[in-house]
């Protein structure tokens, strides 16, 4: 069959797939990116495989997949724009003791925990062909990892950006993003270098020049889209187009420097001026296609990488459960002490500690970078797609336990009659 028929027919399944289980999810009171995680599983060999194995490949022929994959790259790449785009640094100003030490515990507990059970995971998912260093290191990694998007959809669906708990998760989900990506880059380019004929300081010296030319050249340039903007009332096709080009451009140095083309992208979309409604329209202008349609491809394509059937053992289960469990204990457990121990009450730290443990559609990006590189195996790269999905599953129904919605949002509406302000935190969140 040729290529375009298949990749019209995959892409039609996906969206369809993507809208119904997403759509099924909102119901039960979920984000629909989780729903449309799951719709990736449920075309995949974990169960449209399994349950028809001739179905899938008709749908899903080896050969096409390249072309499936193509399309999702480009999509994840406009994705970590955007997630760059929102990361706002005025966040990180002003914030309360809290939300520094809570943001570090959040990183280095499950980091700690993650690495820390590596020493067991290693001889058992793992060969000689990764080294230990840089598989407890990824592990380790992962395990920081908070979905900022995902969060930042939740606090606004629920009117929590003025809440103390969600001030506080959103600052610190900010400073994990930007301190697990720098964490990954590192972890990417040492791997790469392994195969690589150039050598890995060279890579590393490349890649903070080129972070110092755009944070202090580029940066600068770009200022100039805002006032274009406020002059125009709207982003022409013009500036759209040199700020695709720009993202596409620091993607392709990115990954010829040799850690990964999504960090070029999160930076420009970093770099990017934060006035609010600059943000606001360029979103507006990227965020459909992205959503509808890119993304789901990307969410299909590492559901047709998992394969719970990898884990048919008791054996397999079991680590998959202690990874499961590290990562709450590490995200949830160290985000609700640091919480606690400084000045929250136990609530607000556990709603704090549970919104962290989310991880969502960031987390499969990390687990996509590992299994790309070589330094996951497919049952690892699995079960590390479950802990994910887990992870953010629990985030809804557990934060209506332990502190409702109705209560926060009480709170919070006392908070600003009180402060007379409104919020700082008006800027659009993506939909993930």
């Amino acid at each position: 069959m040729p290529h375009l028929p298949t990749l019209l027919m995959q892409v039609g399944v996906v969206i369809l797939a993507a809208r119904l289980v997403g759509l099924l999810f909102r119901r039960i009171g979920q984000p629909q990116v989780v729903g449309e995680i799951a719709a990736g599983i449920i075309l995949g060999p974990s169960l449209l495989g399994w349950l028809s194995p001739s179905l899938e490949a008709s749908l899903f022929p080896i050969e096409s997949l390249g072309f499936l994959n193509a399309l999702s790259q480009i999509g994840l790449v406009a994705f970590m724009f955007l997630v760059g785009l929102e990361l706002n640094p005025q966040l990180l100003r002003g914030r309360s003791h809290t939300a520094v030490v809570t943001s570090h515990a959040s990183i280095t507990l499950p980091f700690f925990l993650g690495s820390l059970l590596a020493l067991y995971l290693y001889p058992r998912l793992s060969d000689n062909s990764v080294t230990f260093q840089n598989f407890a290191l990824f592990v380790g990694t992962a395990m920081s990892i908070t979905a900022f998007p995902v969060l930042a959809r939740i606090l606004s669906e629920r009117k929590l950006m003025n809440h103390p708990v969600g001030v506080i998760a959103i600052a610190c989900a900010a400073v994990d993003d930007v301190t697990a990506w720098c964490i990954l880059a590192a972890v990417v380019a040492m791997v790469r270098a392994g195969g690589a004929t150039t050598p890995l300081w060279l890579t590393l010296a490349g890649s903070l020049a080129y972070l110092l030319f755009m944070v202090f050249v580029v940066r600068r340039l770009l200022r100039g889209l805002v006032s274009r903007h406020l002059d125009r009332g709207r982003i022409t096709h013009d500036n759209l187009g040199l700020i695709l080009l720009l993202v596409l451009g620091s993607a392709w140095v990115t990954e010829q420097l040799g850690i990964h083309a999504l960090f070029g992208a999160f930076l420009v979309g970093t770099i990017m001026p934060k006035d609010p409604d600059f943000v606001r329209s360029l979103t507006e202008r990227i965020e459909g296609l992205v959503v509808v349609l890119l993304l789901p491809l990307f969410f299909a394509f590492t559901g047709l990488r998992t394969s719970i059937g990898l884990l048919a053992s008791t054996e397999m289960w079991m680590y998959c459960g202690l990874l499961i469990a590290a990562a709450i204990a590490g995200k949830l457990g160290g985000s609700m002490l640091a919480a606690g121990l400084t000045g929250m009450t136990w609530r607000e730290a556990g709603a704090v500690g549970i919104l962290m443990n989310t991880r969502g559609l960031i987390q499969l990006v990390v687990l996509n970078i590992g299994l790309d590189i070589g330094v996951i195996s497919p049952a690892m790269f699995t079960m590390m797609v479950i802990m994910a999905l887990v992870t953010t599953f629990m985030t809804t129904p557990l934060l209506e336990l332990v502190y409702p919605t109705r209560m926060m949002i009480q709170e919070a509406d006392a908070a600003r009659r009180s402060d007379g302000a409104g919020s700082d935190f008006a800027t659009s969140a993506t939909v993930r």
